[in-house]
């Protein structure tokens, strides 16, 4: 990729979609796209490669512009692959940018220089992460709080393991906003609901709610939705009528209650 140093990478990393919404729920999705700047080209891998979930996570934009929707809620989401850099990782992770995926040889990442990482880091994770910043700020000076919701899907089978969960809820040192959640998602009948799992904070996952929720004070929590649920628009709709009215009772609740709770262990359902 470093004899690619000198093109200039045109194509925006982040979006922002109605950002003067009044909802006090910020919606953030770090895998929307699987989209990869002209410079990479296809990291060396076949362009059916793309479409699967180690590229992006399937569903997830659609599923969150339809909550932006129903909850009159901003969003922002990135616009680049994480095969590309992960902007849900620290940029000095060695995961931040993967040789491997899911078994998989991502040849466009290996062996990359300090400043081909630091440019990644620069044009990719650095927009995104300002425009989540300006967007909090903006809506503090205007006397706003903010709950955060990231929104991610997950695959079915991971390295031959089934996961039962139809969603997980995932949180880390505050509790507020996950607690509600996971307590109206039970009431669903017949749902399996994880409580940190199929992952958990300290799994690394939590790196974006983590600099702006758990940092600022904000309270946050990550929702994963399997993503053979939420393949088609009849089921993105479902999940996204089944989401909003326990997400806006979540964040009132949550940001009424101030102080911090106590955290929850992992279970299974």
């Amino acid at each position: 990729m470093d004899a690619a140093a000198d093109a200039q990478v045109s194509e925006p990393a982040v979006a922002v979609e109605r950002a003067d919404a009044p909802s006090p729920i910020v919606l953030l999705c770090d895998h929307a796209s699987n989209c990869l700047p002209a410079r990479y080209g296809a990291l060396g891998l076949r362009e059916d490669d793309l479409i699967e979930h180690f590229a992006w996570d399937p569903g997830a934009l659609a599923l969150s512009r339809r909550l932006s929707a129903l909850l009159a809620a901003p969003l922002v989401y990135g616009c680049v692959s994480r095969l590309a850099l992960d902007v849900n990782r620290d940029p000095s992770d060695a995961d931040a940018i993967v040789e491997t995926a899911d078994g998989a040889v991502v040849p466009g990442n290996r062996g990359l220089s300090a400043s081909e990482r630091a440019r990644r880091a620069a044009e990719i994770y650095a927009p995104y992460h300002a425009a989540v910043e300006d967007l909090l700020a903006k809506r503090a000076r205007e006397g706003r709080r903010s709950a955060l919701v990231a929104i991610h899907t997950y695959t079915p089978v991971l390295r031959g393991v089934v996961r039962p969960w139809h969603c997980g809820v995932i949180f880390d040192a505050d509790p507020r906003l996950a607690e509600t959640l996971i307590e109206r998602l039970r009431e669903e009948d017949g749902l399996i609901v994880g409580v940190n799992q199929p992952y958990a904070a300290c799994d690394r996952v939590y790196h974006t709610l983590s600099r702006h929720g758990d940092a600022k004070g904000n309270p946050s929590a990550m929702i994963e939705i399997r993503n053979d649920l939420v393949r088609d628009d009849d089921s993105r709709k479902a999940w996204a009528m089944r989401l909003a009215p326990m997400l806006l009772t979540a964040a009132r609740m949550s940001l009424d209650a101030g102080g911090r709770g106590t955290a929850q262990t992992q279970e299974i359902d």
